[in-house]
């Protein structure tokens, strides 16, 4: 138990390293959290800056990849294979986990509600943060690659279709738990399941307001300046 609050407590706090307020900030000067949706996020930094959006993107999922990692270091079931396996090699076709280490799954799983946690509520921003989704993009890709996969096909195929970008966020982030079940890439440990799935609710919650303009019609499409 001490263990997985150290996990906890480190992925959190390289959860809450806000990037994309940090971005904005060194290269425009402005406090991204006056522009569009008030999100420090990579869909509300590319209003201001695509490049800068981008990047953003990239390193919030980074974050989100880095937590887990840091939670096989900090983990007792951790093995010298684990660490030979994170490789380009092997993710995202397949996860690092084998299905005899559920305790090293439930780290990881720990790690990655917590980095997702982190970003969504960051201690530097009085826990204003941001949705969580390339955090957790980040973070499950380690765990569940071919889950995040399908998801990720989910939420280009609703963007594309449909312009929005919410939409597609949340549908994907609803059906990653349950590809990950059918996909059994929980290590065979239900527990990390359930934290799995707990993040994915927090990202739906997070997008509470989106949730809303889309049942009344006014959410705002991609491209638009101000979703």
């Amino acid at each position: 138990m001490p263990r997985l609050l150290l996990i906890a407590a480190t992925s959190y706090l390289l959860g809450s390293i806000p990037f994309g307020y940090l971005l904005v900030r060194i290269f425009r000067g402005e406090d991204v959290r006056r522009i569009g949706s008030g999100n420090i996020g990579a869909t509300n930094v590319a209003r201001k800056s695509p490049m800068l959006g981008l990047l953003t993107l990239l390193l919030d999922a980074l974050k989100g990849s880095t937590a887990v990692a840091a939670g096989v270091l900090l983990n007792p079931a951790s093995s010298p294979t684990i660490f030979e396996r994170f490789s380009p090699a092997d993710i995202p076709w397949r996860t690092i986990f084998p299905a005899s280490s559920p305790e090293l799954v439930i780290g990881a799983a720990v790690a990655a509600l917590f980095a997702v946690v982190g970003h969504m509520f960051p201690i530097w921003l009085s826990f204003r943060g941001g949705k969580g989704v390339a955090t957790g993009l980040g973070a499950f890709l380690i765990i569940a690659p071919k889950a995040v996969l399908l998801s990720a096909a989910i939420f280009f195929v609703l963007v594309l279709i449909f312009r929005y970008v919410s939409l597609g966020s949340i549908a994907a982030v609803a059906a990653f738990p349950n590809f990950a079940l059918v996909l059994h890439e929980y290590g065979n440990a239900p527990v990390a399941l359930v934290l799995m799935a707990m993040a994915s609710v927090l990202i739906v919650i997070k997008h509470s307001a989106n949730i809303r303009r889309l049942l009344t019609g006014s959410e705002n499409r991609l491209g638009s300046r101000h979703a």
